[in-house]
């Protein structure tokens, strides 16, 4: 019985011959996600604009209707709440966004909290309240700062890696492609208003980690073709590179796609932004790991000789010697 193969083995896909006018449409694509994440903003969740906590416990249920309980809050008019199981099937964290200085007038914040209590307790028996407290903006923009540290790090520590690992021209790639993953998924949630919260830094960072992993497979055959075929031109190469990758990227986006699709279309609401960034993540991964970071390397002077050892001076005199004998 043959293997099911969805790219011949003697794919020659020409990549590289559009390289130029795909370079130029991701640069331009990374100026207008910057220019709406400016212009139009981020829609920040709870997590980065502060909102009032309410937990509670569901004493006469096993399981806490979560979903029901997103579409009763909702209906208050503070926005889309985060509500979420803590720690218990049966107990709930639920919060809202504050309206603007409703933190300066004392009282007003709990208020709204009690307003959510007891439209819950209006509907349900049995719910005991443990705790309502209130998430101040000086902490949400701690954790603005901590994910965009995070971002940061990761980026910088994938470019240090790769660098490391192949040469300098490599890193520089790497991390021109994640800029542009990054860029483009901000871009996305800009564009669409979607809500921005830490479940989405999450989203990002598993794009960098997929993102990293396709690139880092096809630098790697590019190294080893580097040594192999050291006269062929080096966009014939890159191009060689990515067709004997290429088996592999497509199974393996095809494989999470498999598991991120369901998700999407017939998952819980709570998760639609972390699965859609994923989704998007996926293609725009893939995208860049072919027309960036492969083709960057030309423009940053790769050859056939990056990857052979310089000669040493105790290999000339070694040469030297041999050639007097």
């Amino acid at each position: 019985m043959k293997l099911l193969k969805l790219v011949p083995q003697d794919t020659n896909i020409k990549f590289l011959k559009l390289r130029v006018p795909f370079f130029a449409l991701s640069i331009l694509l990374i100026i207008a996600s910057w220019s709406l994440v400016a212009f139009n903003g981020l829609n920040l969740g709870i997590d980065f604009v502060g909102g009032q906590k309410v937990e509670l416990t569901f004493e006469d249920q096993e399981q806490a209707p979560v979903a029901e309980l997103r579409e009763l809050v909702g209906g208050l008019g503070y926005g889309t709440p985060l509500v979420q199981e803590f720690g218990a099937p049966n107990v709930v964290s639920i919060r809202v966004r504050l309206p603007e200085n409703v933190e300066a007038t004392p009282g007003a914040a709990e208020a709204i909290g009690k307003e959510v209590i007891a439209a819950i307790q209006g509907q349900y028996d049995g719910v005991r309240t443990d705790a309502n407290d209130t998430v101040s903006g000086k902490v949400a923009e701690e954790f603005s700062q901590d994910a965009a540290f995070a971002l940061l790090a990761a980026m910088v520590m994938v470019a240090l890696y790769i660098w490391i690992r192949f040469e300098w021209q490599f890193g520089v790639g790497a991390l021109f492609a994640l800029f542009h993953d990054v860029s483009l998924t901000l871009g996305m949630f800009s564009l669409f208003q979607m809500e921005f919260s830490l479940q989405i830094i999450a989203a990002i960072l598993a794009i960098i980690g997929y993102s990293l992993n396709d690139t880092i497979v096809v630098y790697d055959r590019i190294r080893e073709n580097l040594k192999k075929y050291r006269k062929m031109p080096l966009p014939e190469l890159l191009d060689l590179s990515v067709n004997e990758t290429l088996a592999r990227t497509v199974m393996t986006s095809l494989t999470l796609l498999v598991a991120l699709l369901p998700l999407l279309f017939f998952g819980p609401a709570s998760l639609f932004g972390l699965v859609a960034a994923i989704t998007a993540g996926l293609f725009i991964g893939t995208y860049s790991s072919v027309y960036l970071a492969s083709p960057i390397l030309i423009w940053l002077g790769v050859n056939s000789d990056s990857f052979v050892p310089e000669e040493t001076e105790a290999d000339k005199q070694e040469k030297k010697v041999l050639g007097q004998l």
